[in-house]
């Protein structure tokens, strides 16, 4: 019983000490920051296969596309720390520990695209949160929520 209890509180600890770093997060020459090799973060602007995600891809009018996006970031949770332009800074907390995750949008109007990135502020692994995270905001912005 006492492992049950123990062996969590001691995971939160070792996550909460790893070192924290600077996050990384903007725009690098207009592109978004590459992940930095640890799995706890996805990219559709950088070349490590690991950690690539596709872009989200829209049709029609790039503004009528941010404003999709913008409400379904914050239907889904997320606070928009940042709007410059064509980019966006938002967070989203996991339910259960808490942790924080940014996740950052590059909008593309040429290309009808938009670029994301999702990287945990702590820690080496998400066990795929990020991921997650990144396909059902893709999955809500597809359906024209």
């Amino acid at each position: 019983m006492i492992s049950i209890i123990l062996v969590p509180a001691l995971l939160v600890i070792a996550i909460a000490l790893f070192p924290k770093g600077q996050a990384k997060v903007g725009l690098v020459a207009g592109q978004l920051n590459p992940c930095p090799g640890t799995p706890n973060c996805v990219c559709s602007e950088g070349k490590l296969v690991s950690s690539y995600i596709a872009p989200f891809i829209f049709d029609g009018m790039a503004q009528a596309a941010w404003q999709r996006l913008k409400h379904i970031i914050v239907v889904s949770g997320g606070n928009i720390l940042t709007e410059e332009g064509d980019y966006i800074l938002a967070s989203f907390t996991t339910r259960w520990l808490r942790f924080v995750d940014d996740v950052e949008f590059r909008m593309d109007a040429d290309s009808h695209v938009i670029h994301v990135r999702s990287a945990s502020r702590i820690g080496r692994s998400d066990l795929g949160a990020n991921r997650n995270r990144v396909e059902m905001l893709r999955s809500l912005f597809n359906s024209n929520l």
